[in-house]
């Protein structure tokens, strides 16, 4: 199920680069990541509600401390990935803009290769196979998304940051999900993105709401499937043991 659920958001998360690229025609990064966080923080309030509804006998047994515990976890998990998120998606966005779409699909993906390589030096080792996943997975998006024209370039490096900015995130994920709900995490660490980019949109950039109307297309999707879905569904998978 895990997996699944991880290639269900490879599917979703591949055409929001699409989407990505098209919104900046209209606003600014800062402005296209504040909105599209705040959407993927509200669509995921109601499924909080839902999927919370039979647990509510088990939060009773629990004492009054160990809720505090829990909560205090709860936050920390949300904000430290929300920061990480914040970081990552407007280093992303930023250089979308200097860099064509498939070169910025596939630097991004090239956190499958530094997430374990980071992970070596906290001790987590990899089995062969999954050493042999990484390759593969690198030479069929480097064939997907690149062609002969291929350099480095501003944008470029901007995405590789970016890369390096989403392995840890998936490692704060790792950390975080196994204690916490991964969908209040994933609400929680959305509304922080979504404020920490809010204030880089009024500091560096004009916000127009008629700009925003004009690219709402993309930033529908990126905000309830990239967002809401995309992350929420990698959360739980990554806790299964799928990083």
């Amino acid at each position: 199920r895990s997996s699944a659920l991880l290639l269900l958001t490879a599917c979703i998360w591949g055409v929001a680069f699409v989407a990505q690229s098209v919104g900046m025609e209209y606003v600014g990064p800062f402005t296209f990541n504040f909105v599209r966080s705040i959407l993927g923080g509200l669509v995921l309030i109601p499924c909080i509600f839902f999927l919370n509804r039979g647990k509510k006998t088990e939060a009773e047994k629990i004492s009054a401390e160990e809720k505090r515990a829990q909560r205090k976890t709860l936050l920390t998990g949300g904000i430290c990935c929300g920061i990480a998120l914040c970081l990552a998606t407007n280093f992303q966005q930023i250089g979308i803009q200097y860099t064509t779409v498939g070169k910025a699909g596939f630097i991004t993906a090239c956190y499958i290769v530094i997430v374990p390589v980071i992970g070596l030096f906290m001790k987590k080792k990899c089995s062969p196979m999954i050493w042999l996943s990484v390759l593969l997975a690198v030479v069929g998006l480097y064939l997907l998304c690149i062609n002969e024209q291929f350099s480095i370039g501003y944008g470029d490096i901007l995405v590789f940051v970016c890369a390096i900015l989403f392995s840890v995130h998936i490692l704060i994920v790792d950390y975080f999900s196994p204690k916490v709900d991964g969908v209040k995490m994933s609400c929680i660490q959305f509304f922080v993105c979504g404020i920490a980019a809010g204030v880089g949109m009024l500091v560096l950039e004009q916000p127009n709401f008629s700009d925003i109307l004009m690219a709402w297309q993309s930033i529908l999707y990126a905000g309830l499937l990239s967002s809401g879905v995309g992350y929420t569904l990698r959360a739980p998978s990554v806790g299964s043991g799928s990083t």
